[in-house]
């Protein structure tokens, strides 16, 4: 029987311990690189998936994200961003990783061998709801058990792996193969395999908000400003976005209660936040055909 890729030695792994740390880096850095690029070759089904994504979202349902060890990780940093990033509300977005999310330097591995958590956790759901599982093999059975749940249930997976004919792949919706070459370290997937994943993850929602009209022109328009930065980043965005000084931008700001988007409206001529909130639903939430509404009044 072969070995996955993941657990594969890599070409320079012989004598790797005797040569100078320098030397050592290098090599780590370049196994970095060659496992970002082959998410380009996933790119169409990373954009595909986003929009089972956006649709959940946009149905009120919620994204799961489901993971084992440091792929777990992975996972949870993307899906705790979404908040802040792009006010996707809490109640949207379910975090199951095996063992529960670590509050110490420990990350007990035998979980991943267990579904009776996964089980309980996932069981209520829906067929509206998007199931994001994540597993460098492509076998671990406590992500692969979400997905036949998910699966049973109606719902949408999302399956990425790192190793071709993975079950886990075969389980999903939108599969997602990220074929990086054997680590380094063989084995330690927080590595390559774990660059790619997270790479893939960023692109994923990203591209959800994109479809949900939450970025415009590079800029996130749905973020929450709850601290100094992010006050300052929502000032700027409605500044540049509306033309306006910065003086002109607080106000739009403190009008919309702090919502970047309505903001934008009341200060390129909407005349309330009443109206700048229907202009919004009536684009589905998309700036760039109001904006032009109102350039043209």
């Amino acid at each position: 029987m072969s070995l996955r890729v993941t657990e594969q030695l890599h070409e320079r792994a012989e004598g790797l311990d005797c040569l100078p740390l320098n030397e050592i880096a290098l090599l780590l850095s370049k196994g970095q690189g060659k496992a970002a690029v082959c998410v380009e070759d996933a790119a169409r089904q990373i954009a595909d998936a986003s929009q089972a994504m956006a649709q959940s979202i946009t149905q009120n349902a919620v994204l799961h994200y489901v993971a084992a060890g440091s792929s777990g990780l992975m996972a949870a940093a993307d899906a705790m961003e979404l908040g802040g990033t792009f006010s996707i509300g809490p109640s949207q977005i379910r975090i199951h990783m095996a063992g529960g999310l670590p509050t110490g330097a420990e990350m007990p591995g035998g979980t991943e061998d267990e579904t009776d958590q996964i089980r309980e956790s996932l069981a209520g759901v829906t067929p509206s709801d998007t199931v994001i599982a994540v597993s460098a093999s492509g076998s671990t059975p406590y992500t692969n058990e979400a997905a036949r749940m998910a699966k049973t249930a109606g719902a949408t997976v999302i399956g990425i792996a790192n190793n071709a004919g993975a079950e886990l792949l075969r389980l999903s919706d939108h599969p997602i193969l990220l074929a990086t070459p054997p680590e380094l370290l063989s084995g330690s997937t927080r590595m390559g395999a774990g660059t790619a994943q997270k790479i893939a993850l960023n692109m994923l929602s990203t591209l959800m908000a994109v479809e949900l009209g939450h970025v415009h022109d590079g800029m996130m328009v749905n973020l929450t400003a709850d601290n100094a930065k992010l006050l300052g980043r929502a000032r700027g965005i409605v500044a540049k976005i509306a033309s306006v000084d910065d003086a002109s931008a607080e106000r739009a700001l403190s009008h919309a209660g702090g919502a970047v988007k309505p903001a934008i409206l009341i200060a390129s001529g909407a005349e309330s936040l009443t109206e700048a909130n229907a202009l919004l639903n009536a684009s589905n939430g998309r700036l760039r055909p109001v904006l032009e509404k109102l350039k043209n009044q």
